[in-house]
């Protein structure tokens, strides 16, 4: 059986840039294991396989891999695979539901003059607050010294809209820059409230950067040791979600863009929108372009 797959830059506006995505869009009948050794096999940092929905009033069942685990939930699985199902649609969807693992994932398809051109996600769970970490044990898995790290506005932090990533704030663009994993570090600190990846940024922004609220990376660790992710939308939204919890304002929308990948060549743009009414969060939502790379079939070994 031939089963299709089209690949994705995500959280870009032009080719080589953002985040690749693989999805193989007839997913049905594979295993779990099949599925972990395809995404380990296309080697992305993550790989989505679409599946029939469950509930026939949502659109799809949405599995999300890594190279070495399944995910519950992720970020630009969803909006590199809401742009790939839109773009092949005869219907003009606005938007789509994704059945995932964390829940139900709604995507916002943008279009420009008719033409599909990204999509935005609303995160499956509210913010949840699960582990504070010192500065000095964040500062350990990222080769950099406590005073790099910023805490004035909160201490790193795991935390979470689905799936949970350390948050931590640096002082510097220049601390950004120079930040790499240590693994000895990495295997004393981590996993921490479910956290296994530690997303880090700055508010200093350097001038060829401008337009962007913050600059962030992040480290993971992936089958040969670690990783660098060239945008990270779950992350993302929920550092966001964080910074919105702890800014004074009540009601309104909170907005930042955010870059990310700018250090590894790959620059992408991931705009997030945070609601709150008395205070309390409503919905979080990171969206960005798209653009189509790549497309193709492949076979399985014993499958007709």
């Amino acid at each position: 059986m031939q089963r299709r797959y089209i690949t994705v830059d995500v959280f870009t506006d032009r080719a080589f840039g953002g985040n690749p995505l693989a999805v193989v869009l007839d997913a049905g009948g594979l295993s779990t294991a099949q599925m972990q050794a395809i995404a380990t096999e296309f080697n992305y940092s993550e790989t989505t396989f679409v599946l029939p929905p469950q509930n026939r009033g949502h659109d799809a069942e949405v599995r999300i891999f890594t190279p070495v685990r399944e995910l519950p939930f992720a970020g630009h699985p969803n909006v590199g695979t809401a742009f790939v199902l839109a773009r092949r649609s005869n219907e003009p969807w606005p938007r789509l539901l994704f059945e995932e693992k964390a829940g139900i994932v709604p995507v916002e398809i943008w279009r420009e003059q008719g033409e599909v051109v990204g999509a935005e996600l609303t995160a499956p769970q509210p913010l949840a607050r699960l582990a504070k970490l010192s500065a000095e044990e964040v500062a350990a898995c990222l080769s950099l010294t406590a005073d790099d790290i910023k805490t004035d506005l909160h201490v790193p932090e795991a935390v979470g809209v689905g799936t949970p990533f350390v948050v931590a704030e640096l002082h510097s663009r220049e601390a950004l820059r120079r930040a790499n994993p240590d693994a000895a570090a990495f295997a004393r600190t981590l996993p921490q409230g479910g956290a296994f990846s530690v997303y880090f940024y700055t508010r200093d922004i350097a001038a060829a950067e401008a337009g962007c609220d913050l600059q962030a990376r992040m480290f993971m660790r992936g089958t040969g040791g670690f990783s660098e992710d060239p945008a990270t939308g779950s992350a993302t939204v929920a550092a966001a979600a964080l910074l919105a919890t702890l800014d004074p304002l009540r009601d309104g929308e909170l907005k930042l863009t955010v870059g990310q990948g700018f250090d590894m060549g790959r620059p992408s743009i991931l705009r997030t929108t945070v609601e709150k009414e008395g205070g309390a969060l409503l919905n979080a939502y990171v969206g960005g372009n798209c653009v189509q790379m790549m497309e193709g079939t492949f076979n399985l070994a014993g499958e007709a």
